[in-house]
């Protein structure tokens, strides 16, 4: 089963983060990783909600694109938005926002973002192999 890829375009609006969530979750069943399906819509919705709160006016879609390969699984979300790249910063306790990379940073193997033309893929890799220890 490595080497699957599967990509979904959404809409650019709140009610996307949920449906992202349910077309995370009903991959992942079909590919059988039953142990990703909830750091990876955790993760999904978190990188989402970037796009609609920081990527408005810049296109209509993202895409979301999950890819099994190699013993990890790597979930991208792509849009538009080329002017500013996403960064890991350290929020304060009274700001209320600003977490949603943190929280990523802490779930993923690893995680980065690459530029595309035009805009930026956020990309995330988890252990397969690691979620099945656990």
């Amino acid at each position: 089963m490595s080497g699957r890829t599967h990509t979904k375009r959404f809409r650019v609006r709140k009610d996307s983060v949920p449906a992202a969530r349910r077309h995370v979750e009903s991959v992942l069943t079909e590919w059988r990783l039953g142990a990703l399906i909830d750091e990876t819509t955790l993760l999904a919705s978190e990188l989402s909600t970037n796009v609609i709160s920081h990527a408005k006016g810049t296109g209509d879609y993202f895409e979301l694109g999950l890819r099994r390969r190699n013993g990890t699984l790597v979930l991208e979300v792509s849009d538009s938005y080329q002017w500013r790249m996403p960064e890991l910063r350290t929020p304060t306790l009274d700001d209320l926002s600003g977490r949603g990379l943190v929280i990523v940073d802490a779930l993923a193997e690893k995680w980065g973002v690459r530029p595309r033309d035009p805009g930026k893929t956020v990309w995330v890799h988890l252990s397969i192999e690691q979620a099945r220890v656990r």
